[in-house]
Protein backbone atom coordinates (compact mmCIF):
# COMPACT_ATOMS: atom_id res chain seq x y z
CA UNK A 1 0.00 0.00 0.00
CA UNK A 2 1.68 3.57 -1.20
CA UNK A 3 1.86 6.53 1.61
CA UNK A 4 -1.13 8.32 -0.17
CA UNK A 5 -3.54 5.09 -0.04
CA UNK A 6 -2.64 5.20 3.62
CA UNK A 7 -5.08 6.69 6.10
CA UNK A 8 -4.98 7.52 9.67
CA UNK A 9 -7.73 7.63 12.08
CA UNK A 10 -9.17 10.20 13.93
CA UNK A 11 -7.74 9.42 17.51
CA UNK A 12 -4.17 10.22 15.94
CA UNK A 13 -5.89 13.33 13.96
CA UNK A 14 -3.37 15.92 13.59
CA UNK A 15 0.62 16.77 14.62
CA UNK A 16 1.24 16.54 18.46
CA UNK A 17 1.01 20.61 18.55
CA UNK A 18 -2.94 20.16 17.46
CA UNK A 19 -3.79 17.35 19.63
CA UNK A 20 -2.33 19.01 22.64
CA UNK A 21 -4.28 22.21 21.34
CA UNK A 22 -7.20 19.75 21.58
CA UNK A 23 -6.86 18.90 24.74
CA UNK A 24 -6.59 21.79 26.22
CA UNK A 25 -9.29 23.34 24.24
CA UNK A 26 -11.62 20.26 25.77
CA UNK A 27 -10.47 21.47 29.18
CA UNK A 28 -11.39 24.71 28.89
CA UNK A 29 -14.81 24.00 27.24
CA UNK A 30 -15.92 21.73 29.47
CA UNK A 31 -16.71 17.60 28.26
CA UNK A 32 -20.28 18.43 26.76
CA UNK A 33 -19.54 21.76 24.77
CA UNK A 34 -16.55 20.25 23.35
CA UNK A 35 -17.48 17.08 21.85
CA UNK A 36 -20.56 19.44 20.53
CA UNK A 37 -17.81 21.16 18.81
CA UNK A 38 -15.70 18.62 17.18
CA UNK A 39 -18.97 17.05 16.20
CA UNK A 40 -18.47 17.35 12.46
CA UNK A 41 -14.75 16.07 12.52
CA UNK A 42 -15.64 12.83 13.57
CA UNK A 43 -15.35 10.75 10.80
CA UNK A 44 -12.21 13.06 9.01
CA UNK A 45 -9.52 10.67 10.13
CA UNK A 46 -11.05 7.89 7.45
CA UNK A 47 -10.05 9.94 4.42
CA UNK A 48 -6.98 11.70 5.85
CA UNK A 49 -4.03 10.59 3.91
CA UNK A 50 -0.06 10.44 5.16
CA UNK A 51 0.24 12.97 3.77
CA UNK A 52 -1.80 15.23 4.90
CA UNK A 53 -1.12 13.85 8.36
CA UNK A 54 2.40 14.76 7.94
CA UNK A 55 2.38 18.24 6.42
CA UNK A 56 3.91 20.88 8.52
CA UNK A 57 2.63 24.23 9.08
CA UNK A 58 2.14 26.28 6.09
CA UNK A 59 4.67 28.92 7.41
CA UNK A 60 6.98 26.20 8.21
CA UNK A 61 6.75 24.78 4.69
CA UNK A 62 9.97 25.34 1.59
CA UNK A 63 9.53 25.99 -1.81
CA UNK A 64 10.04 22.48 -2.27
CA UNK A 65 7.69 21.24 0.17
CA UNK A 66 4.52 23.99 -1.36
CA UNK A 67 5.00 22.65 -4.93
CA UNK A 68 4.45 19.05 -3.59
CA UNK A 69 1.50 19.92 -1.51
CA UNK A 70 -0.10 22.22 -4.56
CA UNK A 71 0.58 19.21 -7.28
CA UNK A 72 -0.96 17.04 -4.31
CA UNK A 73 -4.42 19.11 -3.62
CA UNK A 74 -4.60 19.79 -7.62
CA UNK A 75 -4.39 15.75 -8.11
CA UNK A 76 -7.18 15.61 -5.50
CA UNK A 77 -9.31 17.97 -7.13
CA UNK A 78 -9.19 16.46 -10.33
CA UNK A 79 -9.84 12.79 -8.79
CA UNK A 80 -12.81 13.92 -6.09
CA UNK A 81 -14.52 16.31 -8.71
CA UNK A 82 -13.56 15.48 -11.93
CA UNK A 83 -11.96 19.64 -12.74
CA UNK A 84 -8.47 20.42 -13.90
CA UNK A 85 -7.40 22.97 -11.66
CA UNK A 86 -4.35 25.16 -11.07
CA UNK A 87 -3.44 26.05 -7.45
CA UNK A 88 -1.05 28.64 -7.05
CA UNK A 89 0.83 30.34 -3.54
CA UNK A 90 0.86 34.05 -4.77
CA UNK A 91 2.34 36.07 -1.50
CA UNK A 92 1.77 39.61 -0.80
CA UNK A 93 3.24 42.43 -2.95
CA UNK A 94 5.52 44.21 -1.27
CA UNK A 95 4.87 47.89 -0.15
CA UNK A 96 1.25 47.15 -0.09
CA UNK A 97 -1.77 47.01 2.33
CA UNK A 98 -5.30 46.35 0.65
CA UNK A 99 -8.33 48.02 2.11
CA UNK A 100 -11.63 48.16 0.91
CA UNK A 101 -14.88 50.69 0.77
CA UNK A 102 -18.43 50.49 0.06
CA UNK A 103 -20.57 53.67 -1.05
CA UNK A 104 -23.61 53.47 1.00
CA UNK A 105 -24.96 55.84 -1.54
CA UNK A 106 -25.40 53.68 -4.31
CA UNK A 107 -25.14 50.25 -3.31
CA UNK A 108 -29.29 49.22 -3.82
CA UNK A 109 -29.24 45.67 -2.54
CA UNK A 110 -28.82 43.81 -5.19
CA UNK A 111 -26.80 40.94 -4.32
CA UNK A 112 -24.60 40.44 -7.10
CA UNK A 113 -21.52 40.97 -5.15
CA UNK A 114 -23.07 37.64 -2.98
CA UNK A 115 -23.55 35.70 -6.57
CA UNK A 116 -19.98 36.57 -7.88
CA UNK A 117 -18.03 35.38 -4.17
CA UNK A 118 -20.20 32.04 -4.37
CA UNK A 119 -19.19 31.22 -7.67
CA UNK A 120 -15.84 32.73 -7.35
CA UNK A 121 -15.06 31.12 -4.37
CA UNK A 122 -16.48 27.34 -5.09
CA UNK A 123 -18.81 27.63 -2.26
CA UNK A 124 -20.96 24.78 -1.95
CA UNK A 125 -23.88 25.10 -4.49
CA UNK A 126 -26.77 23.32 -2.46
CA UNK A 127 -26.06 25.67 0.88
CA UNK A 128 -25.50 28.59 -1.18
CA UNK A 129 -22.98 30.01 0.75
CA UNK A 130 -21.05 33.23 0.11
CA UNK A 131 -18.64 35.44 2.45
CA UNK A 132 -20.35 38.65 1.87
CA UNK A 133 -24.26 39.69 3.13
CA UNK A 134 -25.93 42.21 2.45
CA UNK A 135 -27.73 43.34 5.02
CA UNK A 136 -31.15 46.00 4.52
CA UNK A 137 -31.08 48.66 7.43
CA UNK A 138 -33.19 50.85 8.59
CA UNK A 139 -31.71 54.59 7.67
CA UNK A 140 -30.36 56.20 10.91
CA UNK A 141 -28.20 53.47 12.19
CA UNK A 142 -25.19 51.63 11.60
CA UNK A 143 -26.11 48.63 13.96
CA UNK A 144 -25.13 45.76 11.74
CA UNK A 145 -27.21 43.68 14.57
CA UNK A 146 -30.56 45.92 13.12
CA UNK A 147 -30.29 44.74 9.89
CA UNK A 148 -31.93 41.89 7.54
CA UNK A 149 -30.20 39.31 4.95
CA UNK A 150 -34.09 37.32 4.04
CA UNK A 151 -35.57 40.36 2.39
CA UNK A 152 -37.37 39.14 -1.32
CA UNK A 153 -38.77 42.58 -2.05
CA UNK A 154 -37.62 44.57 -5.29
CA UNK A 155 -34.66 46.47 -4.11
CA UNK A 156 -33.96 49.57 -3.12
CA UNK A 157 -37.40 49.74 -0.80
CA UNK A 158 -38.38 53.30 0.86
CA UNK A 159 -36.31 54.14 4.72
CA UNK A 160 -33.64 51.54 3.68
CA UNK A 161 -30.55 51.46 2.59
CA UNK A 162 -27.81 48.77 1.83
CA UNK A 163 -24.83 47.82 3.91
CA UNK A 164 -22.75 44.32 2.33
CA UNK A 165 -20.41 42.95 5.15
CA UNK A 166 -17.69 40.32 4.68
CA UNK A 167 -14.56 40.10 6.62
CA UNK A 168 -13.16 42.91 7.74
CA UNK A 169 -9.05 42.24 7.37
CA UNK A 170 -8.93 43.82 10.86
CA UNK A 171 -5.54 44.99 12.52
CA UNK A 172 -6.37 43.66 15.41
CA UNK A 173 -8.50 40.22 14.54
CA UNK A 174 -9.93 38.96 17.41
CA UNK A 175 -10.14 35.53 15.25
CA UNK A 176 -6.36 35.01 15.05
CA UNK A 177 -6.11 35.39 18.85
CA UNK A 178 -7.82 33.10 19.43
CA UNK A 179 -7.35 30.30 17.45
CA UNK A 180 -5.20 27.75 19.74
CA UNK A 181 -3.23 26.07 16.40
CA UNK A 182 -2.39 29.41 14.65
CA UNK A 183 -4.06 28.14 12.00
CA UNK A 184 -5.33 31.70 10.82
CA UNK A 185 -3.00 34.70 10.92
CA UNK A 186 -2.66 38.30 9.18
CA UNK A 187 -0.31 38.35 6.28
CA UNK A 188 1.74 41.49 5.56
CA UNK A 189 -0.54 42.96 2.95
CA UNK A 190 -3.41 42.96 5.36
CA UNK A 191 -5.03 39.93 4.88
CA UNK A 192 -6.28 37.29 6.96
CA UNK A 193 -5.99 34.11 5.85
CA UNK A 194 -6.62 30.18 6.94
CA UNK A 195 -4.64 27.34 6.06
CA UNK A 196 -7.50 24.88 5.37
CA UNK A 197 -5.13 21.84 6.32
CA UNK A 198 -3.96 23.22 9.34
CA UNK A 199 -7.44 24.27 10.94
CA UNK A 200 -9.23 22.08 13.95
CA UNK A 201 -12.42 23.13 13.35
CA UNK A 202 -12.87 24.20 16.64
CA UNK A 203 -14.84 27.41 15.74
CA UNK A 204 -13.12 29.62 18.48
CA UNK A 205 -12.52 32.21 15.53
CA UNK A 206 -16.17 32.02 14.50
CA UNK A 207 -17.07 32.96 17.68
CA UNK A 208 -15.00 35.54 17.85
CA UNK A 209 -15.58 37.43 14.64
CA UNK A 210 -18.09 40.30 15.38
CA UNK A 211 -18.62 40.45 12.22
CA UNK A 212 -20.60 37.11 11.90
CA UNK A 213 -17.66 36.73 8.67
CA UNK A 214 -16.76 33.70 9.45
CA UNK A 215 -18.63 30.22 7.95
CA UNK A 216 -17.90 26.59 9.19
CA UNK A 217 -17.93 23.43 6.18
CA UNK A 218 -20.25 21.01 8.27
CA UNK A 219 -20.04 19.18 5.21
CA UNK A 220 -17.73 18.31 1.97
CA UNK A 221 -18.44 21.19 -0.74
CA UNK A 222 -20.90 19.85 -3.84
CA UNK A 223 -20.00 22.11 -7.10
CA UNK A 224 -20.22 20.44 -10.41
CA UNK A 225 -16.84 19.90 -12.14
CA UNK A 226 -18.02 22.48 -14.88
CA UNK A 227 -18.70 25.29 -12.28
CA UNK A 228 -15.58 24.45 -10.36
CA UNK A 229 -13.27 28.13 -10.98
CA UNK A 230 -9.78 26.18 -11.79
CA UNK A 231 -7.80 29.60 -10.93
CA UNK A 232 -7.08 28.84 -7.27
CA UNK A 233 -4.86 29.71 -4.54
CA UNK A 234 -3.53 27.47 -1.52
CA UNK A 235 -4.79 30.56 0.93
CA UNK A 236 -8.00 31.76 -0.78
CA UNK A 237 -10.18 30.00 -3.27
CA UNK A 238 -9.00 26.18 -3.23
CA UNK A 239 -12.04 24.09 -2.73
CA UNK A 240 -12.53 23.43 1.38
CA UNK A 241 -12.66 20.21 3.04
CA UNK A 242 -15.59 19.11 5.52
CA UNK A 243 -15.08 20.66 9.27
CA UNK A 244 -13.16 23.57 8.73
CA UNK A 245 -13.55 27.26 8.96
CA UNK A 246 -13.13 30.17 6.06
CA UNK A 247 -13.58 33.25 5.34
CA UNK A 248 -13.27 36.56 2.60
CA UNK A 249 -9.90 36.77 1.52
CA UNK A 250 -9.87 40.00 -0.45
CA UNK A 251 -9.93 36.96 -3.39
CA UNK A 252 -5.96 37.15 -3.23
CA UNK A 253 -5.32 34.81 -5.63
CA UNK A 254 -6.61 37.71 -8.20
CA UNK A 255 -5.44 41.17 -6.13
CA UNK A 256 -2.07 39.36 -5.94
CA UNK A 257 -2.10 39.28 -9.31
CA UNK A 258 -3.25 42.81 -9.97
CA UNK A 259 -6.55 42.16 -10.49
CA UNK A 260 -9.77 43.61 -8.79
CA UNK A 261 -11.91 40.82 -6.03
CA UNK A 262 -14.39 39.39 -7.96
CA UNK A 263 -17.30 40.99 -5.86
CA UNK A 264 -15.73 44.37 -6.89
CA UNK A 265 -16.13 43.42 -11.07
CA UNK A 266 -19.81 41.89 -10.52
CA UNK A 267 -20.96 45.30 -8.67
CA UNK A 268 -23.51 47.28 -11.28
CA UNK A 269 -23.59 50.73 -9.48
CA UNK A 270 -19.95 50.74 -8.71
CA UNK A 271 -20.46 51.18 -4.62
CA UNK A 272 -17.16 49.15 -4.27
CA UNK A 273 -13.43 50.40 -4.21
CA UNK A 274 -10.61 48.28 -3.94
CA UNK A 275 -6.91 49.43 -3.53
CA UNK A 276 -3.33 49.88 -1.78
CA UNK A 277 -3.82 52.60 1.03
CA UNK A 278 0.35 52.94 0.16
CA UNK A 279 -0.34 54.38 -2.80
CA UNK A 280 -1.19 58.08 -2.30
CA UNK A 281 -2.68 57.49 -6.26
CA UNK A 282 -5.03 54.85 -5.68
CA UNK A 283 -8.84 55.63 -5.43
CA UNK A 284 -9.04 54.07 -1.83
CA UNK A 285 -6.68 56.64 -0.35
CA UNK A 286 -8.58 59.32 -1.89
CA UNK A 287 -12.09 58.32 -1.01
CA UNK A 288 -10.59 57.64 2.82
CA UNK A 289 -8.77 61.08 2.60
CA UNK A 290 -12.19 62.82 1.19
CA UNK A 291 -15.19 61.02 2.18
CA UNK A 292 -16.86 60.64 5.82
CA UNK A 293 -16.28 57.41 6.38
CA UNK A 294 -17.15 54.85 8.85
CA UNK A 295 -16.06 51.08 10.24
CA UNK A 296 -18.26 48.82 11.65
CA UNK A 297 -18.18 48.51 15.72
CA UNK A 298 -15.19 50.73 16.17
CA UNK A 299 -15.42 50.65 20.01
CA UNK A 300 -14.37 47.21 19.62
CA UNK A 301 -11.01 48.39 18.73
CA UNK A 302 -10.45 45.55 15.95
CA UNK A 303 -9.35 48.28 13.57
CA UNK A 304 -10.79 47.08 10.58
CA UNK A 305 -9.45 47.01 6.81
CA UNK A 306 -12.70 48.10 5.86
CA UNK A 307 -14.55 50.86 5.23
CA UNK A 308 -18.26 52.70 4.20
CA UNK A 309 -19.31 55.91 3.28
CA UNK A 310 -21.86 57.99 1.88
CA UNK A 311 -21.45 60.68 -1.19
CA UNK A 312 -23.44 63.22 1.11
Amino acid sequence: MTDQQTTISLPVLGEVSRRTAMKGAGATLGAAAFVAAIAPLRHLGESLTADEFMQRHYKELSAEDKRAVLARLEAETASEYGAEVRIGDLRPIPGTKFVYAINLSVCNGNGACVEACHRENNHDRATNQSYIRVLEMPKGTMDMEQGNTTYQHPVPADDRFYMPVQCQQCDEPPCVDVCPVEATWKEDDGIVVVDYNWCIGCRYCEAACPYHARRFNWKAPEVPAAEINPDQGYLSNRIRPQGVVEKCHYCLHRTRAGRLPACLEACPTGARVFGNILDPDSDIRWILEHKRVYVLKEDLGTKPSFFYFFDQ
